[in-house]
């Protein structure tokens, strides 16, 4: 199912809906959220993989008869935005083992209040490749429209990036479909709005912090 421009939303099953009223609680356990969390990060990867390019193949069965089948038309990699996006990690390496994974780290700025990126490391033949942007939280899309252009200054096109996003704020969609147009995103959910102090509603909490259990986010330990 596909959401406004470039936007492919998961299709909203009951099942679903049932994973993200356990997360969503405030009184869930750091266990069931990161056993929850980690089933919807797989339908998301598994959704944003599907957007790839495939080219025709050939395979004999044990039958020994034809089958017309697919494979990947081109090298992937993927790109966590630390630390959030670190929780997809896991997941992704089952859906692919062997990956080439890189890593982002921007965080805002004390007294700019803008984005700033601290640190990067990427695949040296990143450019060649389709990125999987794995980026939990989008709420005003000012860190993942850095994120997008570290990777475009590294020679990314803007078409071969998949965003792999847990939830999205109306808001933020439409301010990367205004600027970055040609990125493509994968969400589980597009909330109602963002409140005044930016925070998506009704929301799931700071989600590294919930799946890390680091702080106290509403989420029993």
């Amino acid at each position: 199912m596909t959401t406004g421009h470039n936007v492919h939303l998961l299709p909203q099953t009951d099942q679903l809906r049932a994973m993200h009223t356990v997360i969503r609680d405030k009184d869930c356990s750091r266990e069931d959220f990161v056993f929850y969390a980690r089933r919807v990060i797989r339908l998301l990867l598994e959704a944003g993989m599907d957007l790839l390019p495939f080219t025709k193949k050939e395979v004999t069965t044990p039958l020994g008869t034809t089958f017309y089948g697919l494979e990947f038309a081109s090298k992937l990699c993927a790109v966590p935005v630390i630390r959030a996006g670190e929780a997809m990690e896991g997941e992704l390496r089952d859906v692919h083992p062997g990956i080439r994974v890189g890593k982002i780290l921007i965080q805002r700025d004390k007294e700019t209040k803008l984005p700033r990126l601290y640190y990067k490391h990427l695949p040296d033949d990143i450019a060649e490749r389709h990125v999987l942007l794995l980026e939990p939280m989008l709420a005003t899309a000012g860190s993942a429209l850095a994120a997008i252009d570290v990777l475009r200054e590294s020679g990314v096109a803007e078409d071969r990036i998949i965003m792999v996003n847990f939830l999205s704020s109306p808001e933020g969609l439409r301010r990367v479909a205004a600027e970055r147009p040609r990125v493509r995103i994968v969400t589980s959910a597009i909330e109602d709005r963002l409140n005044e102090h930016a925070f998506m509603v009704p929301g799931i909490g700071d989600f590294g912090d919930r799946f890390f259990g680091t702080t106290d986010s509403g989420a029993k330990k």
